[in-house]
């Protein structure tokens, strides 16, 4: 917990809540332990999709569909979403909750390595959310960025690793050694890279909000 405990459950006291099926799933993700993202995260996550109204947008990291479910019911633009997944065992199950929540003809899963999907994608995406291995968060970036267009929104959950991020690579445990490297790697290159502004937030288990650097008119210019 990197916010007092306190202060977090008053504030997700004060959330409304989210459509029937988003409450099921979660639900059964809960029962399941099957992580998703935090309540702070999913306000969060509405406000930012009010802000840019994303009409393309590209998930790494579907889990169990809940959060690409959640950014096609609250966004207020006509989007389509594509979302990537490697675990088999999760794959069905997202896909059974994206019909279950009629969203099967908007949100299109790619299965798979996301490192080999998104070397091999093209297009442009307004807005892009990365919630998968943390430790693959660095290897994944040059593609992200390729595919982000300019004035695009990357968004990054789980950065702060629990508080862990500020603590030595040797006062961390052994076996999460090679992540806590590589995620400080990100958060340095998402807060120094030229085109790139970024805010790192202490939302949930941390987060970063980056925009890219100028609009479509100049980069076709």
């Amino acid at each position: 917990m990197i916010v007092d405990e306190r202060l977090v459950t008053y504030i997700n006291s004060l959330n409304q809540g989210n459509t029937e099926i988003l409450n099921q799933i979660e639900q059964e993700a809960m029962q399941g332990e099957i992580p998703i993202i935090r309540k702070d995260m999913q306000s969060f996550l509405k406000v930012l999709l009010a802000l840019y109204r994303p009409a393309k947008i590209l998930e790494v990291g579907t889990a169990v569909g809940f959060s690409a479910i959640l950014m096609a019911e609250y966004n207020p633009a006509d989007c389509r979403i594509t979302t990537i997944e490697n675990y088999e065992k999760r794959i069905p199950l997202a896909l059974e909750n994206f019909r279950r929540a009629g969203k099967e003809e908007q949100i299109i899963l790619q299965k798979g390595d996301a490192t080999q999907l998104l070397a091999d994608m093209d297009g442009e995406y307004d807005f892009i959310f990365m919630d998968a291995a943390k430790g693959q968060y660095i290897n994944f970036l040059p593609d992200v960025l390729r595919l982000l267009k300019a004035g695009g929104v990357l968004v990054s959950d789980n950065v702060l690793q629990d508080g862990d991020i500020i603590e030595s690579h040797y006062a961390v445990t052994r076996r999460n050694r090679t992540i806590h490297k590589r995620m400080r790697e990100y958060l340095y290159e998402l807060t120094h890279h030229e085109n790139l502004v970024t805010s790192i937030l202490p939302v949930g288990d941390g987060i970063t909000v980056s925009v890219k650097r100028g609009t479509a008119l100049e980069k076709d210019g």
